[in-house]
This record gives structure tokens, C-alpha cells and sequence, in this order.
């Protein structure tokens, strides 16, 4: 499973579990009590320990239903996971969720691998062996109710790595809907003129995914470093910056480029941090001149250590893309903008990468650079300038779009970081085998109508953003995988 990502901006999503079981049972079976609240308990032991359960107990009756819903809906819950004990009738779960807009996980778990037919009897058969007919009965109301909705089937007895495994997924997306509502996107400056795939409607941002928009200006920001003067603070960034980057050159902790570039990097970890920032588009196209050039130069090495924190920064005033970056960093482990570069022909692949500040974590194959370069290609000014090396091996690449009505869609693909030559101009390239071609994989992809630009991933999680999309409620096109 992927890493946990470091957040700058911790958020913890909130899970509603609760089981069901028919009420009618419990006086005929009384021995059933005990083992429904005893499977129950160790079913919560099993889900994951970064989200925060919402408990709405064991529900054998429509008040407890409606009493589960309370809670539920009180604590703004990010997903609902619904352990089947055994049959029960629909009515234990529509009043615990219908008035909730996150889908319902409906886990069909029973304890026992097997039956021992020869010495099972009526309660045995119902607390420990029944995984059958009661989820269709659930999915069909929630169906009618218009609620969200997916089962997982499993056994207790022995494990089963399958049901963990979707467990964690389903936990993960979920923070994924938590980090969008409790974090805000900060927007600097303006996207990069004349992309206009890039350009967005905050209200309809906030409206569809909940993501509130905070709006800053280049002349507030160049002060932004004006009072830090803890130098043991300092000192310490710079010690991490070295350790982050191969600087062209070398660095000491002790090197002014160094000490300035620490100073800028503890300003925004601050400013993250008081803002409640989680993703961050931005774009300067100034004249790169006194305090306002000494800020730009610093951008690519500072948002890539916010990144490398789970603060998901965007050039060029991507909004859509730092969501995609958030997205796949929340739930990967992994979030760097990408692009793409190029197409070898004879090698059937295509080059995907991107200047700029990137993702420390996607650099596995090799330490990221960092050297000073006169001109930002397209860009105002120059500076420092970041390059990172991912890993061979799968890569997801996750874009997101809009229609016409500005519904959000998500574009998603698979491919495999193949060995071989890359660019050496000073940006982050990958060079990708599709299972469908490089040609194929073009056409698909650019056929969906995304924006130029998305988000890259170390590993397969396109499962994972399955979820994501059926939380957010938003249509996802699979090119390849």
C-alpha cells in the first residue's frame, strides 16, 4: 500500500460505520447478541487507523436507524461503511443515511470460510455463515433513494487481503473529500494568459467540490518573508533543503543563496499553516525586478518543499491540476504536475514531464537537482530551477476537466516508466509504455477534453480514484491501464 503523505495541513476524514442486523432474530437467538457485537467490534478493529470512525452502533431497529443517522449527519461523515451481521430488512438502513451525499459501502463479510453442514443450526447459520441475500434488499432501496453505493464481499475466518484492500481505498478517497472541504486553495496572481483550459469559476469550485478559494495578491506576497528572523529555524530548512536537493555547485547550510531560499520556505510553511492552505495555483507574470524577483526566483525550490509536505502547488495558475496533485498526493503518497513533452516513435513512447517545483517523494531513481538557470522558458525572470527522477515501474496519471456546464470529470490512465534516455535541459520527464501505444494512448487521452496538464503518481490507482470520483460524484473517463 502507498505511503501516507506528510500534510502541512493535517485533515483526518471522518467514516460513519455501523452494522445491521434483524431484530427479530435477537429474542429468538439470544446467543446471537454476543456474537454480532463481538464480529461488529473486531470489524472496527480491521478498518484503517488514519480516518476517524463515527460510530453509529449496532442497528437491529428503525429508531436506531434514525439514531445513527443523527450522528452521522452531525459529524458531516466523508463515507459510510455498513457491516452486514446477517439478514436484515432495508428499513435498519435508509433512515441512517438518507439524508447524506456520500456513498453507502455495503460490507458483505461473513465470519466463516466454510459451512460445516452436518452441525449447523439456525443460529449458527444466521451468525456466522449468512452472506447472501441482505445486500441486494440494501442496494436496491439505496438505489431508489438515489444514494451512492458499492459491496465488498469477503470471509473473515483465515483473512482476507482482498476486503482489506478495498477497506483502505475506500478510507483513503475519503480523506480525499475531507482535505477538499477543510483546506482551502490559495490563488496567486492569474492563470498563464490565453490557457484557457485552465481557467475556472471559484463559486462553481466550492459549489461541486467543496473547495473554497482564497485569493492573494504578488505585492502582498513579496513581503512574505520580511519577518522571519528565527535562524535556528532557518538553519534547519536549509539542512533540509540540501538534503531534499543535489544543488549544481554544492551548498552549505551556511551559503547565503541557501540561507535566503531556507527563509522563504519557513515563510510559506507558516503561511500554509495560518491560511489553512492544501493547494496552492499561481502564476507571476511581472518585470521580476527588486523584491519581486528575489521571490520568483525562489518559487520553484519553496513550493517544492510545500509539495513535498502535501501543500499540492500549481504553475501556471492551474487550479484544476493542484486539485488532481491533492488528489493523488492524499492517496498516493505521490502528486507531480505533469505534461505532455514528446513522442519516440521507434521506441513507442511518450516523454511526460514539466518544469518547475515538483514532488521530492516521486524521485526515486535519482536525488532531485536544483540549479540556477537565466530564463524560465515562457516565463517571467529566472532562477532556481528543480528537476526530479521517478521510478521505473507504473505511473497513474490523473487530469481533470470541465464541460460546458461546468461539471468536473476526471481523466485517468496507467502506463509503465520504461529505461531509457530522457532530456537533460533541467525538467522532470518520464518516458511511458502505454498497453494501448503511444499513438492509441494519444488520441483516447486528448479525445476526453482535458487541460493540458496533469497530476503523475508513483503506482496503480485507478481504483482508488474510482472511489474518489463516486465520493465527489464526479464521471471519470479510464483511458488505459
Amino acid at each position: 500500500m502507498p505511503k501516507e503523505a506528510t500534510m502541512l495541513v493535517d485533515t483526518k476524514a471522518k467514516v460513519g460505520v455501523f452494522s445491521i442486523a434483524l431484530g427479530a432474530y435477537l429474542p429468538q437467538f439470544p446467543q446471537l447478541v454476543p456474537e454480532f457485537e463481538s464480529q461488529y467490534a473486531a470489524f472496527k478493529e480491521t478498518l484503517p487507523t488514519t480516518v476517524e470512525l463515527i460510530d453509529g452502533g449496532m442497528v437491529t431497529t428503525k429508531e436506531q436507524a434514525q439514531d445513527a443517522g443523527d450522528i452521522f449527519r452531525a459529524a458531516d461523515v466523508d463515507l459510510v461503511i455498513l457491516q452486514m451481521l446477517t439478514y436484515a430488512t432495508s428499513y435498519n438502513v435508509l433512515p441512517a443515511v438518507r439524508d447524506l451525499d456520500v456513498p453507502v459501502v455495503v460490507v458483505n463479510v461473513q465470519k466463516k470460510a466454510q459451512p460445516d453442514y452436518s452441525n449447523t443450526d439456525i443460529p449458527i447459520w444466521l451468525g456466522e455463515l449468512y452472506a447472501c441475500g441482505a445486500p441486494g434488499e440494501v442496494v436496491a432501496d439505496l438505489n431508489r433513494a438515489g444514494k451512492r453505493h458499492a459491496v465488498i464481499t469477503g470471509v473473515v475466518e483465515g483473512g482476507d487481503p482482498e476486503v482489506a484492500k478495498q477497506l483502505d481505498e475506500w478510507c483513503r478517497a475519503a480523506q480525499v473529500r475531507r482535505r477538499l472541504r477543510r483546506t482551502n486553495i490559495a490563488q496567486i496572481g492569474r492563470p498563464y494568459p490565453g490557457m484557457m483550459d485552465l481557467y475556472i469559476d471559484e463559486t462553481n469550485l466550492y459549489n461541486r467540490l467543496g473547495l473554497y478559494t482564497k485569493q492573494f495578491d504578488w505585492e502582498k506576497m513579496w513581503a512574505i518573508a520580511d519577518n522571519i528572523d528565527n535562524q535556528a529555524a532557518i538553519d534547519a530548512k536549509a539542512a533540509e533543503i540540501i538534503d531534499t536537493f543535489d544543488i549544481e555547485g554544492g551548498a552549505k547550510v551556511s551559503d547565503e543563496p541557501i540561507q535566503e531560499m531556507a527563509k522563504y520556505v519557513v515563510a510559506f510553511e507558516q503561511w500554509v499553516k495560518d491560511e489553512e492552505i492544501g493547494l496552492i495555483a499561481s502564476h507571476y507574470d511581472g518585470y521580476a525586478q527588486g523584491q519581486a524577483g528575489v521571490l520568483d526566483s525562489m518559487l520553484i525550490p519553496a513550493f517544492s518543499m510545500l509539495i513535498k509536505q502535501g501543500t499540492a502547488c500549481a504553475v501556471e495558475g492551474d487550479m484544476k491540476v493542484a486539485v488532481a496533485m491533492s488528489i493523488l498526493k492524499t492517496i498516493a503518497g505521490t502528486g507531480q504536475l505533469s505534461e505532455m513533452y514528446s513522442i519516440d516513435f521507434p521506441e513507442d513512447v511518450v516523454i511526460i514531464g514539466h518544469s518547475g517545483s515538483g514532488d521530492a517523494d516521486i524521485s526515486t531513481a535519482k536525488k532531485p537537482t536544483l540549479k540556477v538557470v537565466p530564463v524560465f522558458h515562457g516565463k517571467t525572470g529566472g532562477g532556481y530551477l528543480t528537476q526530479f527522477y521517478p521510478g521505473l515501474g507504473t505511473v497513474t496519471y490523473l487530469g481533470i476537466t470541465q464541460d460546458g456546464d461546468g461539471n468536473f470529470k476526471f481523466v485517468v490512465a496507467e502506463g509503465e516508466n520504461v529505461e531509457g534516455p530522457i532530456f537533460t535541459f533541467g525538467d522532470t520527464n518520464m518516458r511511458m509504455k502505454f498497453s494501448i501505444g503511444a499513438r492509441e494512448f494519444m488520441n483516447r487521452w486528448n479525445e476526453t477534453g482535458p487541460t493540458h496538464h496533469m497530476a503523475a503518481a508513483l503506482g496503480s490507482h485507478t481504483d482508488t480514484i474510482l472511489k474518489v470520483a463516486k465520493i465527489l460524484n464526479v464521471p471519470v473517463d479510464v483511458v488505459c491501464r
